[in-house]
């Protein structure tokens, strides 16, 4: 997996080895973020699930769905905020990862439009850029 150089990438690049599948991780990082922002962050973090209802729904559900609003490519953790937090989610090893159709488009969007857009290695990479972008607000 490579990485655009124009978005941050946060957890240990050099990791590799067995680790948790992407959906562990991100119940991983939600528990702490709901756990530690019970009356903040931790109600406006959000994950759309995209990917799921698009290769498993039927034809007209996912008319349907783009018509509402679904966007592919949209990151894992979004926390809308006045600089929102936008982060793509992958495995701790990301050689074990691949970009999503779009995902890498939304980022760069994402940061263009004024977020903190950025990558995130496991649920260590994600609070990690969740701590980073705390320090920016």
């Amino acid at each position: 997996m490579k990485f655009n150089p124009l978005i941050p990438v946060y957890g240990d690049i050099s990791f590799r080895g067995k680790c948790p599948k992407e959906d562990v991780e991100q119940v991983s990082f939600f528990n702490k973020l709901r756990a530690e922002y019970p009356a903040s962050w931790g109600i406006l973090a959000l994950h759309p699930r995209n990917e799921g209802l698009k290769e498993k729904g039927q034809f007209s559900t996912v008319i349907k769905h783009k018509a509402e609003g679904m966007t592919a490519g949209a990151s894992d953790i979004i926390i809308p905020a006045a600089t929102s937090f936008v982060c793509e989610m992958k495995r701790r090893d990301h050689t074990l990862s691949a970009w999503q159709d779009k995902q890498e488009d939304y980022l760069l969007a994402s940061a263009e439009a004024g977020a903190f857009a950025c990558v995130a290695l496991g649920a260590v990479g994600a609070w990690e850029a969740f701590e980073a972008w705390r320090l920016k607000l």
